[in-house]
């Protein structure tokens, strides 16, 4: 059932229950005011008649109804019953509107308490008259200083009708006002329908579970306010990022999270985007958006990553790319070689042809088993290759030390890591290796023992005698926009708990090691 159709049926139901209850009341009240209000004037009459002196001297005359008679018609009229009966103390008629049943037995069975008791009361009975069934309302009263009897009789229609015409009135006053109620309510309905964007309950409360899987699914910090900057929404990786714990709903996001300057958005009503944001000591990048409606700020939305990671991310697919033009550049070298062997057959150098492949083939032989013997993890040995070719374009020797050894790498080290560390590392010795006339970079790699061991050297120039700080974020002997490599090897590095170290060589070059625990910390201690 949809929601306006409820609530309609809601208002209606409980502003009818109401009206109904009222107008019984009502209708209760109407029917016991009109018997009293007869009763009460048929008093008031037949005491005024009763006392009157014509009526009293009536009774001693011979024939009183030629006096009764007429005042049972005035009294009548006074009243507005359908007839009256006027007797004596032994219940005999003295003035009946039917003039032969005078002189007879008053009717109606339930006149001794008057006659006996001198009681007035009101009763119901049946009768007929002119040949006409009535059901009839009496009201029998007994004077005590004439000793006479009055009977007044309406018709119970009659009553009704009266009763029912003041009823009736209410009943239209309920009517109204219950279709007052359901136009009310109709407007009332799509009013909050309108409020809620025309959604169902059950829509909302789906759209609710959705919102809920969505901010746990995010891996950004999503935290909203409202007009007075009071938390409304924080996700488990605001929480993680931010270091909250707790339950910080409806508190000011100022005492919680300090600079994340979102009254600003709230202020100005604009929103920001990709912006660097200094909270609890750490660098993020920050969205803010106002929450607008009818042109009112209702809140403000606040997004936030680390940029740290989103340095690291980048970088890492910066490595990746490069990973990829280096295995571009060895297919490059290799095609290089197939021209030449092509020329050297189609000039009918055959020997030459013969030489230089047998040259390729030892020098790919060793390298080769070198990689698959001894390198037993894939992402290394890919590495590896791909370093190959980018030596090979470059002219440069890339030779990996034969006593190498290195099974399957520890899960806790990631392929993209690996790739930023080895490759970063190489790539500085290639670029270094090449002020030599005959440039050359050697890696070795060992597992032996509880590190996994890198090590590259070059044959270049070295590192500068006042060096401090090679993996200073930045530094570079290649320029400007350079440098960033090594410090992200470093990073990395720590993040495995292990340690970089660099120094020149005494016959010139320089000597990069870097040494990786098996094991964290953390899950030796398990």
């Amino acid at each position: 059932m949809r929601i306006h159709t409820k609530i309609m049926l809601l208002i209606v139901s409980l502003v009818s229950s109401v009206a109904i209850i009222i107008a019984s009341i009502f209708a209760y009240l109407e029917t016991r005011d009109i018997y009293e209000t007869l009763g009460d004037k048929a008093l008031s009459t037949a005491v005024h008649i009763a006392n009157s002196e014509t009526v009293i001297a009536a009774y001693t005359d011979d024939n009183p109804s030629l006096v009764l008679q007429a005042y049972a018609e005035r009294f009548r009229e006074e009243t507005g019953a359908e007839f009256v009966v006027i007797g004596n103390d032994k219940g005999i008629r003295l003035a009946h509107p039917d003039y032969w049943k005078i002189g007879q037995a008053m009717v109606g069975g339930d006149n001794d308490p008057a006659l006996k008791e001198g009681e007035s009361y009101i009763s119901r009975a049946e009768g007929t008259r002119e040949n006409r069934y009535e059901e009839k309302l009496r009201f029998v009263l007994k004077m005590e200083k004439s000793s006479a009897l009055f009977q007044l009789v309406f018709l119970i229609q009659d009553v009704h009708a009266a009763i029912w015409q003041r009823i009736g009135l209410l009943g239209i006053i309920t009517l109204v006002i219950v279709s007052v109620a359901a136009i009310g309510s109709l407007q009332l309905s799509r009013s909050i329908r309108k409020d809620m964007y025309g959604l169902e309950p059950f829509q909302i409360a789906g759209m609710y579970d959705e919102r809920q899987a969505t901010l746990a699914a995010i891996r950004e910090g999503v935290i909203a306010v409202d007009a007075d900057a009071l938390i409304t929404t924080l996700n488990d990786s605001a929480k993680k990022l931010l270091g909250i714990s707790g339950d910080v709903i409806g508190k000011p996001i100022d005492k919680i999270i300090e600079g994340t300057q979102i009254q600003k958005v709230l202020s100005e009503k604009k929103a920001e985007y990709n912006r660097e944001l200094t909270m609890r000591g750490r660098v993020y990048i920050v969205n803010r958006e106002p929450i607008m409606r009818n042109e009112h700020v209702r809140g403000a939305v606040c997004t936030f990553r680390d940029k740290t990671e989103m340095i690291e991310m980048a970088n890492t697919l910066s490595d990746i790319k490069k990973y990829s033009d280096d295995l571009r550049a060895q297919n490059h070298e290799f095609t290089n070689k197939l021209y030449a062997i092509s020329g050297y057959l189609h000039l009918g150098f055959y020997e030459k042809a013969e030489r230089y492949i047998e040259e390729e083939t030892t020098r790919h032989d060793e390298q080769g088993q070198v990689l698959t013997t001894s390198i037993k993890d894939a992402t290394v040995q890919a590495i590896l290759m791909g370093k190959a070719g980018r030596a090979s374009e470059l002219k440069v020797t890339l030779r990996v030390d034969p006593t190498s050894h290195l099974d399957t790498l520890p899960n806790h080290m990631g392929s993209s890591q690996i790739i930023s560390i080895l490759g970063n590392v190489i790539d500085n010795a290639l670029e270094a290796a090449l002020v030599n006339e005959v440039p050359q970079v050697s890696v070795f790699i060992t597992d032996i023992g509880d590190d996994v061991v890198f090590e590259v050297s070059d044959n270049g120039a070295g590192l500068p005698t006042d060096f401090l700080d090679v993996t200073k974020r930045g530094f570079s002997t290649k320029g400007r926009s350079r440098g960033f490599g090594l410090s992200i090897v470093e990073e990395l590095v720590s993040h495995f708990e292990g340690w970089f170290e660099h120094h020149s060589l005494p016959e010139g070059g320089s000597l990069f090691s870097i040494y990786l625990p098996k094991t964290l910390r953390g899950e030796s201690d398990d």
